[in-house]
């Protein structure tokens, strides 16, 4: 009797895990195709106005005390995914000058832009770029006050976390951070994950974010939203909210670790999700030119995961403009889209699906004045990110 119900756990045991196996083959597929598209890639346009700059958006280290992550750490990590520049974001601390302390300047090859996440007294949460001395102080400030002060020192302040609050709809804040991977991390299945890991972790650590990922359609909207009521520019970009601090380990009384494992390593962060930034030629990257461009929206979101998207372009036929700026409706402007992979192309008006093409190279006419950004997707990818987006732009206004 004993023997059959050892026998039946062991059979119900073996059965709940084919899910996984099945799972780990997604992602088996997955892992075979984003090689297979890595070999397609093709980079043959004429020559822009613009050099594309990849990098990443909120970043944390030790010194925010919400994360262990070191300056070493980094600086590797943003070797390794062959960044640009990386804007940090530190939690303020009332002892110091957390901006200050930071990475700042070319480390490696590398421009580091120094920076804050800081609370507002209006129950908003702002990225400043670059930080402020008094920024452990800010959350005795509204929200405006804290824009107009970024705004008179040539700095940016955008608008964290969305979802959690929408006084910054009413401010004249820079932009907004339409997907946050740590946020988006927040809604996956422990019980799930736990087995995921089991399966997959070893073979695919990297593509385990497939399992979760979703384009954040609430933050999408809100920002169409925010645009439609303002008639503003409001700039999108992707924030890391990189930490470096879920796992476990143990380690040395130096701190040196002996034994553990890390799961979101900034490697694996900088590799997942990217904002591109397109300076004019000859300008080169710098703090200056840099913020400049992320002022002027002329920046996109990419998945690079899935594949590196430097190239993309969203602009205006015949002239200098593209994404953040504006056209003149009267000139009868044609927007053209390209990417180094085949994609299906969504062009979006004032936040609703107007049009959609396919190919490395499409073009559309808007339909009258508006707010027109485009969605990129790559069709050939499998489950689980099948109908999930590559790209998002910002927006080129029609006037």
């Amino acid at each position: 009797m004993k023997r059959k119900i050892l026998i039946a756990i062991l059979v119900l045991i073996i059965l709940s895990q084919i899910p996984f196996v099945y799972r780990r083959y997604r992602l088996r597929r997955l892992h075979n195709t984003i090689q297979q598209l890595a070999t397609q890639r093709v980079f043959s346009f004429d020559a822009t106005e613009y050099v594309d700059y990849k990098g990443v958006i909120h970043v944390h280290s030790f010194l925010g005390g919400h994360s262990t992550g070191s300056f070493s750490e980094l600086i590797a990590a943003a070797n390794a995914n062959q960044l640009d520049f990386v804007i940090m974001t530190e939690h303020p601390q009332a002892e110091f000058d957390t901006s200050a302390m930071t990475l700042n300047g070319s480390h490696a090859g590398v421009l580091f832009i120094n920076g804050n996440e800081v609370a507002t007294a209006s129950g908003d949460r702002l990225l400043i770029i670059p930080g402020a001395s008094n920024a452990a102080t800010m959350n005795t400030q509204s929200t405006q006050q804290i824009i107009d002060q970024q705004k008179a020192s040539g700095g940016l302040a955008f608008a964290a976390y969305p979802d959690e609050s929408l006084n910054w709809q009413s401010t004249k804040v820079d932009g907004v951070e339409i997907y946050n991977l740590f946020t988006n991390a927040r809604t996956i299945n422990r019980f799930v994950t736990f087995f995921d890991g089991l399966w997959s972790y070893r073979a695919y650590p990297d593509l385990m974010f497939a399992n979760f990922f979703a384009r954040p359609a609430d933050n999408l909207n809100r920002w169409d939203q925010a645009i439609a009521n303002t008639n503003r520019k409001l700039v999108a970009i992707a924030g890391n909210d990189a930490h470096s601090n879920v796992g476990v380990s143990l380690n040395d009384s130096s701190g040196n670790q002996l034994l553990g494992i890390k799961l979101d390593p900034y490697e694996r962060s900088f590799r997942t999700v990217r904002t591109h930034v397109l300076i004019k030629q000859g300008e080169g990257l710098t703090r200056e030119s840099l913020i400049e461009a992320l002022s002027l929206g002329h920046c996109y979101i990419s998945f690079d995961l899935f594949s590196d998207a430097s190239g993309f372009n969203f602009s205006v036929a015949n002239s200098d403009k593209t994404m953040g700026d504006e056209v003149a409706l009267r000139t009868q402007p044609r927007v053209i889209v390209r990417t180094t992979l085949p994609s299906r192309v969504v062009l979006i008006k004032n936040g609703s699906a107007v049009e959609q093409k396919s190919g490395m190279e499409v073009e559309f006419s808007p339909d009258g004045a508006g707010a027109y950004r485009v969605e990129v997707y790559l069709d050939s990818l499998p489950a689980p990110v099948t109908a999930q987006p590559w790209i998002l732009s910002n927006p080129i206004y029609v006037r």
